[in-house]
């Protein structure tokens, strides 16, 4: 005889696993996505991330190589310092406030394995790069959420 657990493990295996869709179905091709350049005022930064409702954006080079990430938390910094200490920001520049630490993944990658990296680390987004090391597009928490929403309605 069967108890309850059984049952709910015969169920699932009897399911048919659903394939995870590749990262490239939900991330944000990377000539629609807003970017900046290390030589960027960081005011211009506060207005783009607001008018656009984003919390941050790659910085990318001359080359168009990816240097760095700037965000909203980069951001409150300048501003808290500006306002509170009553410091001058007009002359700051991306470059200066720019993380050069960034967290990427291949295009080859699926939804299950970006999930598995925003539950392990601090990452609210995360570059994806193409197999020659250009930025093919960024996803972020929200993209992978709506992923796994249709994943299991597709179910």
């Amino acid at each position: 005889m069967k108890n309850f657990q059984q049952r709910a493990l015969d169920s699932q295996n009897d399911k048919k696993k659903i394939e995870p869709p590749p990262v490239t179905d939900y991330m944000v091709d990377a000539k629609k996505l807003i970017t900046f350049r290390p030589d960027t005022p960081m005011s211009e930064v506060v207005n783009t991330l607001l008018q656009y409702k984003i919390t941050g954006a790659p910085v990318l080079n001359g080359n168009g190589e990816v240097v760095g990430l700037i965000d909203d938390k980069d951001c409150l910094n300048i501003m808290v310092g500006g306002v509170y200490y009553d410091q001058p920001t007009g002359g700051s520049t991306v470059a200066a406030y720019m993380s050069n630490v960034m967290k990427s993944i291949s295009v080859k990658a699926n939804i299950l394995d970006v999930a598995h990296i925003f539950l392990t680390t601090p990452y609210k987004r995360l570059l994806i790069m193409d197999d020659n090391g250009k930025l093919a597009g960024q996803i972020s928490r929200q993209d992978v959420l709506r992923a796994i929403r249709d994943m299991k309605l597709a179910g």
